[in-house]
Parts: structure tokens; C-alpha cells; sequence
């Protein structure tokens, strides 16, 4: 009788949608909450434009580079931490074999179980200290060209995003009538996006657009709130 082969599904684009989720969720709310500041207080739909324009792309910029510097510390600390290890494992490697045991007596091994396996770590130095930092530290090893994906990722999600709210002061120049669409358009477009990242995550999509809809929609409200007290 033939068989089924048996397929896991595992989402493996974790750091992309982080990336994707930061840039986007502030290019909706931060562009918004500065167009309806602005019309608020009567500013023509063309300043509105010019104004928005330049902030998503400084905004784009600066998300961009601060997606760029996260990830280029993430990948400094872990060959820092990584080079640690390695003299550890060369310089006190009694202590170390010992830590491998405790990790795996906290898995509920005997002693008698662990020996052959510490051993066999230990024959190996680059896969002990692999071992190290898997298991003791719970660091991975990072992409090497991450630092360059995120910073890319991020800005074009913020350019996006703040071209969503914006665009209604594009298509029409009646104040009012623009600020009408960009308050439709922007809750309907973080719903939309909370729903497909959480169909993408694995994770209840409704929930999630609700979610992203509440918090989306108090950044928004609150950035609109401040640029009124400020204008």
C-alpha cells in the first residue's frame, strides 16, 4: 500500500515580514497622521502632496538605515559571541564539554547516555562550538547579506505604505474630499495588510487584522492629534 509522504510546512520568511511590518505600519500612519495634521488647518492639497512626499522619502531613509544598523549589530554579536566560544572551547575545554552535558541533562538524559554524545561534539571543534552557540546561547547564524535585504525591505514598505494615505490628496485637490478618502482608505489598507500577515505567519488572519487595525489606528490617531496641537 503506498504511502503518503509525510510534508511539514514551516513559514520561514519570519524576518522578511518583520521587516515588511515595520516599514509599512508606520508609512501608513505616520504619512496619514501628517496629511490630516495639515488639513486640519487648511493647508492646500498640493503643500499636502509636497509635504508628504518628502517625508516618506526622508521617513523611507531613516527606517531604511535603522533596519540596516539593527541587522548589522545582530550579525557583529553573533561573531563576537561566536569567537568567544571558540576560545573557550580551546582554552577550558573541561568546562565547556560540562555544559554540553547540562544541556543535555535538562532533556532528561542519564550520564551514561551523555558521555558518547559530548564526546562526539567534542571530536568536531567547529560543530561544538556550533553546538554552543545553538543551544547554550540560542543564537543562529545570521544571513551575511541581511544587513542590505532589511534596509531595503524596509524602506520600500514605508514608501508604500505612505503612498496610501497620500494618494487621495494626488487624485483630488477638494480638501475635504481628499481627507475623506485618506480616512477610508488607510483603516481599509491596514486591515487588508494585518489579514495577509497573518495568513502568511500561520496566525488567525482576522485577529490579526483587527490587531493591526486597533494599533495602527491609535498610532495614527495619535500622531494626528499632536500634529493638530502642534499646527
Amino acid at each position: 500500500m503506498p504511502t503518503i509522504p509525510h510534508l511539514e510546512r514551516h513559514f520561514r520568511g519570519a524576518q522578511t515580514i518583520r521587516d515588511i511590518v515595520i516599514g509599512m505600519s508606520d508609512g501608513l500612519t505616520v504619512p496619514f497622521a501628517l496629511a490630516a495634521g495639515l488639513s486640519g488647518v487648511g493647508t492646500s492639497t498640493s503643500i499636502i502632496v509636497t509635504a508628504g512626499l518628502a517625508e516618506i522619502a526622508a521617513g523611507a531613509i531613516a527606517m531604511g538605515l535603522g533596519g540596516y544598523l539593527a541587522a548589522k549589530t545582530d550579525l557583529e554579536h553573533y561573531v563576537a559571541e561566536r569567537m568567544r566560544e571558540q576560545r573557550e572551547t580551546e582554552r577550558i575545554p573541561e568546562e565547556e564539554a560540562e555544559e554540553v552535558a547540562q544541556i543535555f541533562r535538562h532533556y532528561g538524559l542519564t550520564d551514561e547516555q551523555i558521555a558518547p554524545l559530548v564526546a562526539a561534539i567534542r571530536s568536531d571543534p567547529e560543530r561544538w562550538v556550533d553546538f554552543m552557540m545553538r543551544f547554550e546561547l540560542g543564537l543562529e547564524p545570521p544571513d551575511p547579506v541581511r544587513a542590505r535585504k532589511s534596509a531595503f525591505t524596509i524602506g520600500l514598505a514605508y514608501i508604500v505604505g505612505g503612498l496610501i494615505p497620500l494618494l487621495p490628496y494626488m487624485l483630488s485637490d477638494q480638501l475635504l474630499m481628499a481627507l475623506g478618502l485618506s480616512v477610508l482608505v488607510t483603516p481599509l489598507a491596514l486591515l487588508l495588510f494585518g489579514y495577509v500577515k497573518g495568513r502568511l505567519t500561520g496566525i488567525n488572519p482576522w485577529r490579526s487584522a483587527l490587531q493591526t487595525l486597533g494599533i495602527g489606528g491609535l498610532a495614527a490617531t495619535a500622531a494626528f492629534l499632536l500634529a493638530r496641537a502642534i499646527g
